[in-house]
């Protein structure tokens, strides 16, 4: 089998690939991308069993047929290149690669491609079509609440809830809760499920804005297919926790404040803060925001004060700075509001601008004790 193509289109395709190749791989042939030829057409795929992801590039070949050739070896032999055309000539019965280039040969034992983990098929699927920039926005605003809890798999990934009204995106990891309404994502049937965390991060880093996102799901497995790229991923399977039950109805104690203001105040203080808690306390009183730390095992201790608009009975509350931290980075928006009931439930965090009207976007933090 022989084919040509050009090296820095390769490599730019392969490289989005990369990510889905471990050092931990169970089966020694995931070391590998798969390179599938068929009419003039390359599918490079690569697969950690739970993930698979697959590039199409248009190549010059007489021959379909494909083979298994090691990622990291080819990988590192296409950054040396500037911008050249490679001839690949493969022996189909020993499973070697030889890469010609205008300045030398390079041969590498590949192996046989139809040892590869078969590509998941979705018969008897749903579909629904995405903007990217849509999809890009709900990732954003979600995943880094999501779990790294083995014990609770479930927590690990965002669930999706799809219904003909809106679609809703939820990640937590039971400190922090995300809850994302997009009212121009809407599925002819009600469904749900829970999306892994390392399929959301390659469509984050790959995902092109304004370009349409294709998903089609159904009870084991979610494909998305977006320009040249399709992602496959096996759903977590298991229940969500009821998300909604956690999230206080009644909060009459609002403040609202320029995100970057208290943004900037938190990290300052957070860094005398004790560092197992990381804790922080809000004292709000009028229109006063006292922020403050400390940690007694060293004697390190910080205070700030913000004005602020402020409704409701005085209050001090603490928090995990980190975790609000989190949260101010990937709202999203200018200003926001923190609607808090008693020092221990938890506070709700809304942006107040820099949202399009078809969506909603709620974060909670949970209190911490705060030290007597």
């Amino acid at each position: 089998m022989k084919f040509i193509v050009n090296s820095t289109l390769l490599l730019k395709e392969i490289q989005k690939l990369s990510s889905l190749v471990s050092s931990t791989n169970t089966l020694p042939i995931l070391d590998n991308f798969l390179f599938d030829i068929t009419s003039n057409k390359l599918s490079i795929i690569a697969s950690d069993l739970e993930t698979t992801m697959i590039s199409s590039i248009q190549i010059e070949s007489q021959d379909d047929g494909k083979i298994a050739i090691p990622s990291r070896m080819l990988l590192d032999t296409l950054k040396s290149f500037s911008n050249n055309l490679l001839t690949f000539i493969v022996d189909m019965e020993k499973f070697t690669v030889e890469m010609s280039s205008e300045t030398g040969n390079y041969k590498l034992a590949g192996q046989n491609g139809d040892d590869f983990p078969k590509t998941p098929s979705l018969s008897t699927s749903n579909k629904i079509n995405i903007n990217s920039s849509v999809l890009l926005n709900a990732i954003n605003k979600t995943l880094f609440a999501s779990g790294n809890d083995e014990l609770r798999p479930v927590m690990s990934g965002v669930y999706c809830e799809l219904s003909n009204e809106h679609t809703v995106f939820v990640a937590t990891d039971a400190h922090k809760l995300v809850k994302h309404i997009r009212y121009d994502i809407i599925s002819e049937t009600n469904t749900s499920f829970i999306l892994p965390k390392k399929p959301l991060s390659i469509l984050k880093n790959h995902l092109v804005s304004e370009t349409d996102v294709f998903l089609e799901y159904n009870d084991t497995n979610a494909m998305f297919t977006f320009e040249n790229t399709t992602v496959i991923c096996r759903l977590i399977d298991g229940k969500y926790p009821n998300y909604d039950a956690v999230i206080p109805k009644k909060n009459p104690n609002k403040l609202t404040i320029s995100k970057s203001k208290i943004l900037e105040s938190i990290k300052r203080v957070s860094i005398y803060a004790n560092k197992t808690t990381h804790q922080i306390k809000l004292k709000i009183a009028g229109s006063e925001l006292q922020i403050s730390s400390e940690d007694l095992d060293f004697a390190n201790k910080a205070d700030e004060r913000l004005s602020c608009k402020y409704e409701g009975d005085d209050i001090e509350i603490g928090f995990n700075s980190r975790f609000i931290i989190d949260m101010l980075n990937n709202i999203g928006s200018d200003n926001i509001s923190i609607e808090m009931s008693e020092p221990n439930r938890a506070g709700i965090l809304f942006p107040l601008d820099g949202q399009e009207e078809s969506e909603e976007t709620l974060m909670l933090v949970m209190p911490v004790m705060l030290n007597s």
